[in-house]
């Protein structure tokens, strides 16, 4: 039976032990667990439990009737909702402001985002490449020699900038393409884990809780994609002594993990979440026999813990 050593004794075998640091551990330079471009990420299978995981026959049909009970489609709307002229030292744009809300109900977290023209254009560039076909009734605003910064121009640009990302989201497989997600997220989330390299943990977390419900509604269908976002939530309360927002944090991570014992957070997030629950006096007995279970198919040696994990993405 998995020992229920406490985090710090002399016996205490946690992921600091036993884990890795594989291959499959080291962040992508676009971004962490994106799904890859094209009709292969449009996937919903993602947020699966692992066949070979520890969960009980009962814990899995538990598991399936909260996915079923909880899970419903999310559609979103988009504005561009106003747009402002930046002025720099060499150069000057439009910055036009999205905003996005969930439909369907009040949405007390809806995303307000800054994109300029050439953003949109990226995204249109690299959308081509992988879905043409797909998107080729889709108009694109064309860039003007001159009048760019003329009111009407920025109105007319707002107008369509609105048109097309609706247009985007309606199809599918391009709403789910990491290229979509990460035009609405990534300079976010950059920004959100640079202040997290740079020890600004509150600024990070306020960036944090702008972005992860957007992110959270853009990953429905794949809810593992949001886990190293909340992962940094833990990391930043936990370095300012919130230990109890810090747990919180990371039990929304676990839900999105389940069972799947291959994810790279996987052991070094239950591994944080011992040592919390134990610090807190909640349960982490369960926890800890989680992470033994685990390891004991998968033996390995020594790995990143949450931080030097975290501190690795969007580099």
């Amino acid at each position: 039976m998995a020992s229920a050593q406490h985090p710090g004794s002399p016996r205490w075998t946690g992921h600091g032990a036993r884990c890795t640091a594989g291959p499959q551990q080291e962040a992508s330079a676009a971004g962490p667990d994106l799904l890859p471009p094209g009709p292969e990420g449009d996937s919903d299978s993602g947020g699966s439990p692992n066949p070979n995981s520890s969960m009980t026959t009962r814990e899995l049909q538990e598991y399936w009737r909260n996915e079923k009970g909880c899970w419903k489609p999310v559609k979103l709307l988009f504005e561009v909702a106003s747009a402002r002229i930046e002025e720099r030292k060499v150069s000057k744009f439009v910055m036009y402001q999205i905003v996005v809300i969930q439909t369907g109900s009040f949405d007390s977290t809806k995303a307000v985002l800054e994109r300029r023209y050439s953003d949109f254009q990226t995204l249109q560039k690299s959308l081509l490449k992988t879905f043409r076909e797909e998107i080729e009734d889709v108009a694109f605003p064309k860039k003007h020699l001159v009048g760019n910064f003329t009111p009407g121009m920025i109105l007319e640009r707002q107008l369509a900038f609105k048109g097309y990302l609706s247009q985007l989201y309606a199809i599918r497989c391009v709403r789910r393409s990491r290229e979509f997600i990460d035009f609405l997220t990534r300079p976010e989330l950059k920004e959100a884990f640079g202040c997290l390299r740079a020890g600004q943990y509150t600024k990070a977390l306020d960036i944090l809780m702008h972005v992860v419900p957007l992110l959270e509604k853009l990953t429905g269908h794949c809810p593992g994609l949001v886990v190293p976002a909340l992962c940094a939530a833990l990391v930043c309360h936990r370095e300012l002594e919130r230990p109890l927002e810090a747990f919180a944090a990371g039990e929304r991570a676990l839900e999105r993990v389940q069972a799947r014992e291959g994810h790279r957070y996987y052991a070094p997030l239950l591994d944080a979440m011992i040592r919390l629950a134990y610090a807190l006096g909640k349960d982490f007995v369960s926890l800890q026999v989680r992470l033994e279970a685990s390891q004991l198919r998968k033996p390995t040696p020594h790995g990143f813990t949450l931080k030097e994990l975290a501190v690795r993405e969007y580099l």
